[in-house]
């Protein structure tokens, strides 16, 4: 049994993880995929002061509190992020970490550093795409009934995770079992991005050939890819 943490990205929450968690757990792997503070369900908790820091300490605590080991980190997309911190704030207990087309921030970076395209809504708490542009470009390319799932549960982010530099003092510079998972169809975070991550953390390299929700679109070829590094 393995035990496998997987963290979601931006305008997301636990759900997105749905069916690559059903797949590991129906191969007897212990799976948590929480909704980070803000987010999805805990949508009702936004507020000031959320930041990739405070949203990788509930992770940590959530390690600590049931007393989990040598555990498989899994990051998408900003909670690549995520992934980083906890596992800088957790070594002891994390055993590998995976970056499923996800950002890697060097220590000081901002999310607007690697994505320049501006929010169709910002609240001063929380910001992200408008409800249309979720349903004609982030979730375009899924099959209708997944699309329309997708997007009645879609969330707005909350904004300092996007424009609050990232605090890594040590990520970088320790060694991690890692692996890098590539979508050819995502604009962003892009290639060349992921290939940064690869080269300095000397992971493994994989490429799927789908759009930035591979848990949505190729949730058998994810899951295969996240079992075996």
């Amino acid at each position: 049994m393995t035990i496998f943490i997987l963290i979601h990205g931006s305008y997301q929450g636990g759900w997105i993880w749905q069916s690559v968690a059903t797949r590991l757990r129906a191969q007897g792997h212990l799976v948590h995929a929480p909704s980070l503070d803000g987010c999805a369900d805990r949508a009702g908790q936004l507020r000031l002061g959320i930041t990739v820091e405070t949203q990788a300490a509930e992770i940590a605590q959530l390690l600590f509190y049931e007393d989990l080991h040598d555990v498989v980190l899994v990051g998408t997309s900003s909670g690549g992020m995520v992934l980083a911190k906890t596992a800088e704030l957790a070594r002891e207990r994390v055993a590998r970490v995976v970056f499923a087309d996800a950002l890697a921030l060097q220590n000081g970076e901002a999310v607007s550093d690697i994505v320049t395209r501006p929010a169709g809504i910002n609240t001063g708490l929380a910001l992200g795409p408008t409800p249309e542009d979720v349903e004609g470009r982030l979730f375009a390319s899924l099959a209708p009934d997944l699309r329309v799932w997708a997007v009645a549960r879609y969330t707005l982010h909350p904004v300092a995770v996007h424009t609050v530099p990232v605090q890594l003092e040590s990520f970088w510079s320790q060694s991690w079992d890692a692996s890098v998972i590539y979508c050819r169809q995502a604009i962003n975070p892009g290639e060349a991005h992921q290939r940064r991550c690869a080269e300095a953390l000397g992971a493994r390299w994989h490429e799927l050939d789908t759009g930035h929700y591979p848990m949505l679109s190729a949730p058998d070829e994810l899951t295969e890819l996240i079992q075996s590094g």
